[in-house]
Formats: C-alpha cells, sequence, structure tokens
C-alpha cells in the first residue's frame, strides 16, 4: 500500500461537514509538518489551507486545488476503514483528492521546479461552498495563481483514464427551498382549513413545467425536489410544508429565467391556495468552465508523454463552486477514472485506490512541465 492510499484511509474515516473540517484541517498540518520546511509556507483560513511551494527561479504560480469536506451520509460500504463518524461520510471522494494533491505537493517540495506551486485545501464545497470566499481573501490576493488546475472523480471512468472537454464541464447550480404557511386543522373539517400537503404537491408538478414548457428544448436545465416536510400525523391537516430542492442549468440566462419562474409559479400558488410563502435560493455555484488553450494543452500532453488514457466527454449537470476559481484564474477541471459500483454521493461508494497514484504521477509529470517551461 502506498503512503498516499494510507493518507486516504485515514482520511476517509474523519469526514466532517462544510466549515467543520477541523479534524481534516489538524490531519493535514500535521502531516505537512513532517515535510522539510525550507520550501513551504503555510497560512490557514477558516477551516482551509493555502500551502505554497517554492520554486527555484519563479516567474508565475501554478494553483492546484482540492475540496476537504464530507457529506451528511451514513456509511454502508462495510470498509475496515469505514467514517468513524455516524452520520457523514466522504461519498463525493474529497478523501482521495486530499491524498492526490499531497502526493503531487510533496513530490515538488523534494523535487522543486523553477516555478512556485500553491495548494488550495478548499472547506465547505458540498455547502455553501468554501471557493468563492476562499477568493476574496488577503491570502489569494497576494499568492493569486496565474493557472489553476483541479480533478473529481468519477465512478464510470476506468482507473487508468480521465475525461475532460474544453469550455464548459460542470453545470450552473442553485439550491431551492421553499416555505408554504397556510391553515392547519382537524382532517374532518378540510373546508375549515388551507392544507399545505396539497399546495406542496401541486407546486412540484407546476414546477417541472418550467423544463419542459419555458426551456429551450435545445438548451437543458434541471429542477429537482429532493424532500418535502409536512404535517405531523394522519388526522391534522398540514399547515406548514417546506420543499428543498437543487437547480441545475447549462447557462446563466437560463439559471436566471428558471429562479423568475419559480418565483412567478409561487406567487400563484399563494393566491390560489390562499398561504403564504417564501423562497430560499441559497447557495448558488458558478458553472466549471475549462480555458480552451490550456485544456487542449493537458490533454495533448497527457495523451503523448503519459499512459493514462484521454476521454473527451459531454458537459454534466454536477455542480462544483471550484467555477468561482475557473472564473477569475485561467484553468481547468478533469474527472478521474475511479471505476466504482456506485456513484457518487452514495452510502456505498467505493473507489479504486489504484487512481491514487495514477493522477499523482500523471499530475506531477504535467506540472513540472509546465513549471520548467
Amino acid at each position: 500500500m502506498s503512503s498516499f492510499v494510507k493518507i486516504r484511509r485515514d482520511l476517509h474515516q474523519i469526514p466532517e461537514l462544510g466549515f467543520q473540517e477541523f479534524k481534516t484541517q489538524r490531519y493535514v498540518l500535521s502531516y505537512l509538518q513532517t515535510l522539510p520546511e525550507a520550501r513551504l509556507e503555510i497560512k490557514l483560513w477558516e477551516t482551509g489551507i493555502f500551502v505554497k511551494v517554492k520554486g527555484t527561479e519563479p516567474k508565475k504560480i501554478i494553483g492546484y486545488r482540492t475540496d476537504i469536506d464530507g457529506l451528511p451520509i451514513v456509511e454502508e460500504t462495510g470498509l475496515e476503514f469505514h467514517s468513524k463518524h455516524a452520520t457523514e461520510m466522504h461519498a463525493c471522494g474529497h478523501d482521495f483528492h486530499m491524498s492526490i494533491a499531497l502526493g503531487v505537493l510533496t513530490h515538488f517540495v523534494h523535487h522543486p521546479i523553477k516555478d512556485d506551486l500553491l495548494f488550495i485545501f478548499q472547506p465547505a464545497e458540498e455547502g455553501p461552498g468554501g471557493a468563492e470566499p476562499m477568493l476574496k481573501t488577503d491570502i489569494m490576493k497576494e499568492w493569486m495563481p496565474d493557472m489553476i488546475l483541479a480533478l473529481h472523480i468519477a465512478p464510470e471512468y476506468p482507473v487508468g483514464s480521465i475525461a475532460i472537454r474544453e469550455g464548459l464541464l460542470f453545470a450552473n447550480t442553485s439550491e431551492l427551498f421553499i416555505d408554504l404557511k397556510g391553515k392547519g386543522g382537524h382532517a374532518a373539517y378540510p373546508h375549515q382549513t388551507n392544507d399545505m400537503i396539497i399546495a406542496a404537491c401541486s407546486l412540484v408538478t407546476q414546477l417541472q413545467s418550467i423544463i419542459s414548457r419555458n426551456v429551450d428544448p435545445l438548451d437543458s436545465a434541471v429542477i429537482t425536489i429532493g424532500k418535502i416536510t409536512s404535517g405531523t400525523v394522519q388526522n391534522i391537516i398540514a399547515e406548514k410544508a417546506r420543499l428543498e430542492g437543487t437547480i441545475r442549468t447549462l447557462s446563466v440566462e437560463s439559471m436566471d429565467k428558471v429562479k423568475k419562474r419559480i418565483e412567478e409559479i409561487v406567487k400563484g400558488i399563494e393566491v390560489g391556495y390562499q398561504c403564504e410563502t417564501k423562497i430560499d435560493f441559497g447557495a448558488m455555484y458558478y458553472q466549471v468552465y475549462n480555458e480552451a488553450k490550456l485544456t487542449k494543452e493537458f490533454m495533448e500532453f497527457v495523451d503523448r508523454n503519459t499512459d493514462v488514457k484521454v476521454i473527451e466527454c459531454n458537459e454534466a449537470m454536477t455542480g462544483e463552486d471550484f467555477g468561482y476559481m475557473l472564473k477569475e484564474i485561467p484553468g481547468f477541471m478533469f474527472w478521474l477514472g475511479v471505476e466504482s459500483e456506485y456513484g457518487l454521493h452514495h452510502s456505498k461508494l467505493n473507489p479504486n485506490e489504484q487512481a491514487i497514484d495514477t493522477a499523482i504521477n500523471m499530475i506531477c509529470q504535467y506540472i513540472e512541465y509546465k513549471g520548467n517551461a
């Protein structure tokens, strides 16, 4: 077992939610303290970490970002190194992401290149979002990269492959929370109430009409309501209902249009069901848009100089707040094949650990090429 597979297993056991990654931060800092200090500068922000690896003749800064948070999921993998936290799991591969980042960082501490490297250990990718506030820090302004890259594991692709495309890779995303308040009462007297379960069910159906009737068929968008909370017992008509969901679009313009239609439909529910309503769009993530020149160069480099297979993929409705960094800094993100039977955010996700060393070796070769140019 490689040392970075062990690190992945250690991190897998301590998943933490956004801005609560205290054990994770301590673990990463403890590992960094085992490395020679001469080439390292370390600065903390919230539960995140900035690590600068000094180059020998720096002319630019190459950035590498990894996310560090877990998800509120009960793990069902049965692994010996399963999560020690009963209700939290690294079900999106951020334990993989961190171990790969530490592998690349370690290599360049011991084998310096000309340019400086900035490794960003970012909290709260799963929510409420750490990329945008990290960009605004004085640390980032001081160490602003000239280019940046990141990866995300992909259960559907085999180990030894990556998937990437120029331009749009991941969608614009927004959370969606809608609260309805009417008048509850006894189940035997429905005429004296305003039933919010009926209002909520009607609203869910109407929201789907936005995609089928307000979005260009040649465009793509998704509205998913993943959770409805309402009622207390079987013989009381519900006074309140709460819908929780997500919006995904392939363009900023479509996101604006979808949100506007949601607001209009909810106003109609308010009138039609004689209730009060409140909409909260929560956290929004900007699209992941890969800069064409750097992405093409990366694809050609990997294809020409490594054994890793490069797959040109389609865009996905996945959300990733790395999009905020790519909005400000030229760069790209790619999918890393890890061939798991179960997908992202699944309680049985079990990525193939062979992908860790594959990714470290490939990324080190590419960064050495870029950092000595």
